[in-house]
C-alpha cells in the first residue's frame, strides 16, 4: 500500500522469519477438505503466505526475479483452479513501467447467458518494495500483510470460483504489479479494459488483510465508505454487520492510494478496496519485519470465507444493486 506512507509518517508523528520454500512443492500440494461452512482454513492460507513472503522472493520489487517466482506461482494456480487466461496468457505486461512487469490475470465465466457479459473485477497487488536499508541484519521487506495478504484473499477465491463455478456474472481475478511505484499496474489494465469497452460492473480490491482490526463492531472496512452502498449490499449477504466504517480512512483519503482509483476514474463505477489494517494493529509498514510469522493466518482465512457469500450474491443478483451515491 505505497499510497499510504504519507497518511503513515503522520499518523506515527502522533504516536499513533524467513521459510525457504520449494516454488513447486507449494502450488502442487493438495487443497484441504472443504466443508459447507469453511472453504479454506488457516493451514491453507499458511502455506500461501509462507511462499509469497517468504526471503527467497526478496520482497517482490517490481520487475525482480523476486516477483517473477510469485508471477510464476500465480499462473500455477490460475492454471490448476480452471481459470482462463484473460488476455491471451494470463501475464498483462505494463506498458507504463521502464523493467518487464506483469498484472495477473484469470477470469471465471459467468454461467448466465445474459449476465454472463457483466463483469467484476477482483484484484490485489503482488509486489512490494524489494530489499530496503537494513535491520539487524536483515535488508528484505517481505511484503506479508503488504500484500502478501491481500494477494493470498484473491488466490483463495478465485479457487473457489474457477472449482464452483457457481457466479452468473464473469468474475475477473486480477494480481497486480507496480502498485508500490504509484498504482502503475492497475492504472495500465483499467485503462486496457476501458479501450476494450469491457462492462464493468464494479471493482473490489483487497489490501493488507492479514491482522484483524481491535476494538471495532465491524470485521473489515471498505474505503470510500459513503460513495457506495457496497457496505450495505455487502453486509446483506453476509447477514451480519461484516463491513463497517473507519473514519481514519476517509481522513486519510485512502480511497484515492489503492487499486480501486484506477477503475473508479476509468469506468466511473463503485470500486473499493477491503482492508483490516487500521493503523493501530500494525507497526512494520514497509519494514523487514512486515513477516508472516506475525500474520493472523485464522483471521485471513476466516475473511475469505466470510467474503465469499458476498462475491457470490453480488454476481449473482438479478439486477446490479452496487450503486454509486447520488
Amino acid at each position: 500500500m505505497k499510497i499510504l506512507i504519507y497518511a503513515l509518517a503522520a499518523l506515527f508523528a502522533m504516536n499513533c522469519g524467513s521459510t525457504q520454500v520449494a516454488e513447486t512443492t507449494v502450488i502442487a500440494s493438495p487443497a484441504l477438505p472443504d466443508s459447507e461452512d469453511m472453504f479454506t482454513n488457516s493451514e491453507r492460507i499458511g502455506e500461501m503466505m509462507n511462499y509469497l513472503a517468504s526471503n527467497d522472493l526478496k520482497g517482490r520489487d517490481s520487475g525482480s526475479e523476486g516477483i517473477e517466482m510469485a508471477a510464476k506461482y500465480i499462473e500455477t494456480y490460475f492454471k490448476s483452479y480452471r481459470l482462463e487466461p484473460y488476455f491471451e496468457t494470463y501475464r498483462d505486461t505494463l506498458s507504463n513501467f521502464n523493467k518487464p512487469s506483469y498484472n495477473m490475470v484469470g477470469v471465471v465465466e459467468g454461467n448466465d447467458p445474459e449476465l454472463k457479459d457483466e463483469y467484476i473485477l477482483i484484484g490485489a497487488h503482488y509486489d512490494h518494495i524489494g530489499i530496503v536499508k537494513p535491520e539487524n541484519g536483515d535488508a528484505i521487506a517481505n511484503g506479508a500483510n503488504d500484500n502478501a495478504s491481500g494477494t493470498s484473499t484473491v488466490l483463495e477465491m478465485a479457487r473457489y470460483f474457477g472449482t464452483k463455478r457457481t457466479n452468473k456474472r464473469s468474475l475477473i481475478f486480477a494480481l497486480f504489479s507496480a502498485e508500490e511505484k504509484g498504482l502503475l499496474g492497475s492504472k495500465h489494465l483499467a485503462k486496457t479494459l476501458k479501450e476494450e469497452d469491457l462492462n464493468l460492473y464494479t471493482m473490489l480490491n483487497f489490501e493488507m488483510t492479514g491482522v484483524p482490526l481491535k476494538g471495532k463492531d465491524y470485521f473489515m472496512y471498505i474505503t470510500g465508505y459513503d460513495m457506495s452502498n457496497l457496505a450495505e449490499v455487502s453486509n446483506k449477504y453476509a447477514g451480519e454487520k461484516l463491513v463497517g466504517f473507519l473514519p481514519t480512512a476517509k481522513e486519510f483519503n485512502l480511497y484515492q492510494r489503492s487499486d480501486n482509483y484506477p477503475f473508479h476514474e476509468e469506468f466511473g463505477v463503485p470500486s473499493h478496496t477491503f482492508c483490516t489494517f487500521d493503523f493501530t494493529n500494525f507497526n512494520h509498514y514497509h519494514k523487514v519485519g512486515d513477516e508472516p510469522d506475525i500474520m493472523d493466518f485464522a483471521h485471513m482465512a476466516q475473511l475469505v470465507n466470510n467474503t465469499i457469500p458476498i462475491i457470490e450474491g453480488i454476481a449473482n443478483a438479478p439486477t446490479q444493486e452496487i450503486e454509486l451515491t447520488k
